[in-house]
């Protein structure tokens, strides 16, 4: 498997850059995706320095591609991952020796595996949030030998009724997660090594913008009141699991909060990965924007009337509630939009904007996705374009025959 190099790489510039994936890419025949090495090196040094010391875990489901995790995984401030599934993590654990899951697991199959392999067992650390998950484990691998286990802390906003974030943990309080933290520690066959606590309202919404009906300026308040009341009550539970066993991690953030969750002392880890790529629902954060470093190339099959053509495939829409949020964004030529009516289709995109015109059969159009490693279910290559050609193609997980979900 080929693989890249970060360390050295050129300044990424941003004028020029899709003319430059374009011109390096002229003899590839779409629908393809193309990585650029400067904007992602740029884009994991840039995360490492507003870690500013706390160390960066690679949430792979934003990357799915092996030889860009084992590339970052080099750089300094970089170290373990986060996994989405079990299989995942034991496919990843042969050659990370810090395989963190993200997720808890039902997966019978696989935890039995784990439960076989020394290895693996070392490796990786397995996610619960209540008593159940331990029962779940014990019933798929019965007398399994001790497994790593992280424990979770729900990091919503609770505000009255209101509730601000994401429906993981049920252990919102820090004297709940104690109580989970002794079960695990007083369970035969697990211990206890960690605690994660991801704070979806501030690290996966954007801050410059609006959300719905709320505007920029009330999501950027609830945000604030968010980082003061998860600071002190994600404090007052770590304190509280110290106190049942020793841990080796603290992970919080995600690529969007990486500065206010390295200032909360509690957290020993950040975990981040959709920076990397740089996919267009990051583009509304005050504090940071990520280059583009992967983007898609479609063709141009059709012609149907001034100011617009037809592309090949391109419904290539991300996972969440649906809006217009979650299609790609039509990158260059500028000035070209998708067609309302239509969106991005199966089989063909329409795009509109008077560059159309100046657009033949065979033209290439550069879309973004929304979320970062989505794309890569779709697609079996990536390739990696520096200075103005392409170095190499590496295989995403499907090129390895993997899929994550």
């Amino acid at each position: 498997m080929s693989g890249i190099r970060l360390e050295g790489a050129a300044p990424w510039l941003a004028e020029g850059h899709w003319r430059r994936l374009d011109a390096a890419t002229a003899h590839l025949d779409g629908p393809f995706a193309a990585l650029s090495l400067e904007a992602l090196a740029h884009n994991a040094a840039d995360m490492a320095r507003r870690a500013a010391g706390t160390r960066l875990r690679l949430a792979t489901k934003s990357v799915r591609s092996r030889p860009v995790i084992e590339a970052v995984l080099r750089l300094p401030g970089w170290h373990g991952v986060l996994a989405a599934t079990l299989p995942e993590a034991l496919w990843l654990a042969a050659t990370v020796d810090d395989v963190l899951l993200g997720y808890p697991t039902v997966d019978r199959g696989a935890l039995r595996a784990l439960a076989a392999d020394d290895l693996a067992r070392e490796r990786v650390t397995l996610m619960v949030d209540s008593v159940e998950h331990l029962d779940a484990i014990d019933r798929a691998a019965p007398g399994h030998p001790e497994l790593r286990v992280a424990i979770e802390l729900d990091a919503s906003l609770e505000v009255g009724p209101l509730r601000a974030g994401v429906r993981r943990s049920p252990q919102h309080r820090p004297e709940q997660l104690r109580a989970l933290a002794r079960a695990v520690a007083d369970r035969r066959g697990f211990r206890l090594v960690g605690v994660m606590a991801y704070e979806a309202q501030i690290a996966g919404v954007q801050d410059a913008r609006s959300r719905g009906l709320a505007p920029a300026a009330a999501v950027r308040a609830m945000q604030g009141l968010s980082r003061r009341e998860l600071r002190e009550r994600r404090g007052a539970a770590i304190a509280a699991v110290r106190e049942v066993a020793e841990l080796e991690l603290v992970n919080g953030g995600g690529t969007g909060s990486i500065e206010s969750t390295a200032a909360d002392a509690s957290v020993t880890e950040i975990g981040a990965g959709s920076g990397l790529f740089g996919p267009h629902l990051f583009d509304g954060y005050r504090s940071f924007r990520p280059a583009p470093a992967l983007a898609f190339a479609l063709p141009v099959v059709r012609r149907p009337g001034p100011g617009s053509v037809t592309l090949l495939g391109g419904g290539w829409v991300a996972s969440g509630p649906a809006g217009v949020d979650k299609q790609p964004l039509v990158a260059w030529p500028e000035g070209m939009r998708l067609d309302p009516r239509e969106g991005a289709g199966e089989v063909q995109t329409p795009v509109l904007g008077e560059a159309a015109d100046r657009l033949r059969l065979g033209d290439r159009v550069w879309l973004r996705h929304a979320k970062a490693g989505e794309l890569c279910e779709r697609i079996d290559r990536l390739h990696v374009v520096s200075g103005d050609q392409v170095v190499t193609s590496i295989p995403t997980y499907r090129g390895e025959g993997r899929a994550l979900l």
